[in-house]
């Protein structure tokens, strides 16, 4: 097959396409405030280490998300359709919560800086509902990949402009001015969600909040190898996730690398690897359709681990530790554009948000189960056969990918 850079072009310079970064932005930029930031801000401020691992909990919403995305398929405001409207509502409501957090003392009022942080990040995990949900209906299935890797890109510059460039500015401005700054950039997403465009087929809303439940269901397990496709989706990321658990620890206890060096490489240079990674498996995807994509991607995922055994040999070698957090993370980026678009093409127009808020839940669900266990397993094994396990997690998603690869050839389109 031919490869047509010209037709490439096409879909990555179109107003779909440019939404999208912007989009995942306003997405990306929220999550640092809630959790990371807010602890450099406390740890500052002189909050006590048990408030501030209290305040972890903050994060549920992102978990807990798929429990109210029914009401969000169910109902439509009365501006800008099903979709972007509730994107304005959920902008304009962390505009004003982050704008608010600024003003709150983590010393003097910290259960009101509690309850602000756990509302941002109920919002803020709404915004992705319905961000999700407007990707998944907006893209077309030739797109959909593309478009997974730029709003990933437009989400990690978010997440970098609200986490490291954040404590940056508030070693010079305070903290109360860089939330500030911080709300004010949500108007680049409300700008952005005024002026996107809505899908070309609008899908009536479910007729009850009943359906609205119990529809998404229905609809996905009436499908084919729908169970099996259940647990493709716990297992594809696994290996890759279950790896990403230790990295940190790794590079600095296992390889004796400094946190700046951390800091400065596996953060740095692996969020650019990622950038790269996810574009160029956007962009694969157009040549290589779904299953070829996923499967490639996944293998590379998979071998990608065994790059962190160059360290364990090498011990504290600088091109060895930029090599593998370079080809890990970028390797990552390609198997996310990859499987973000097969979520959005198992997702349903009339219950999108829903199912992705589901499927995407699901996701992390094998993250979640299998991370407690990393610690043990390095004790057990060392650092050298902990990636090598790492590795052969991967497995399993890979076989059950190629049980699938009729059924996701056959994917096209969203289904109606």
């Amino acid at each position: 097959m031919k490869i047509d850079p010209a037709g490439y072009f096409r879909i990555f310079n179109n107003r779909r396409t440019a939404v999208m970064i912007f989009m995942g932005l306003s997405s990306g930029l929220p999550l640092s405030l809630t959790s990371g930031t807010l602890q450099a801000w406390m740890t500052v401020a002189g909050v006590d280490l048990k408030t501030i691992g209290i305040f972890s909990l903050v994060g549920l919403p992102y978990t807990l998300k798929f429990l109210w995305s029914p009401l969000m398929d169910r109902f439509t405001p009365p501006w800008l359709g099903r979709r972007r409207g509730w994107v304005l509502v959920t902008q304009f409501g962390l505009m004003a919560g982050i704008a608010v957090m600024g003003m709150t003392s983590p010393v003097d009022a910290p259960l009101a800086l509690a309850a602000l942080a756990l509302t941002v990040a109920f919002v803020s995990a709404s915004q992705d509902i319905v961000a999700d949900a407007y990707r998944t209906d907006l893209l077309p299935e030739k797109e959909r990949g593309v478009g997974a890797a730029v709003f990933v890109t437009g989400y990690r510059i978010g997440m970098l402009i609200s986490g490291a460039f954040a404590l940056v500015m508030s070693d010079r401005i305070g903290w109360q001015n860089t939330y500030f700054i911080m709300a004010g950039l949500m108007s680049v997403g409300i700008c952005t969600t005024l002026l996107g465009p809505e899908p070309d087929s609008v899908m009536a809303p479910p007729k009850s909040l009943q359906e609205a439940v119990t529809g998404p269901l229905k609809d996905f397990f009436s499908r084919r190898s729908s169970l099996v496709m259940l647990f493709l989706i716990i297992l594809y990321k696994l290996g890759d996730a279950y790896a990403g658990t230790m990295t940190t620890a790794f590079l600095i206890r296992g390889a004796g690398f400094t946190p700046t060096d951390v800091g400065t490489v596996n953060k740095g240079l692996g969020l650019l690897s990622v950038i790269f990674g996810a574009t160029l498996g956007g962009t694969l995807m157009i040549r290589f359709g779904m299953f070829r994509s996923l499967l490639f991607f996944g293998i590379l995922q998979a071998v990608s681990n065994l790059s962190f055994i160059l360290l364990v040999w090498t011990g504290k070698s600088y091109p060895a530790m930029i090599f593998a957090v370079a080809f890990e993370n970028f390797t990552g980026g390609m198997g996310t554009a990859a499987f973000v678009a097969l979520l959005m093409s198992l997702c349903s127009a009339r219950y999108s948000a829903t199912q992705f808020a589901l499927l995407s839940s699901l996701a992390a669900l094998g993250r979640v189960i299998i991370a407690p266990t990393s610690g043990y397993v390095v004790e057990m094994t060392g650092w050298g056969w902990f990636f090598v396990i790492t590795t052969f997690t991967a497995i399993p998603g890979l076989v059950l990918l190629w049980r699938l690869r009729g059924d996701i050839a056959g994917l096209s389109g969203t289904r109606v």
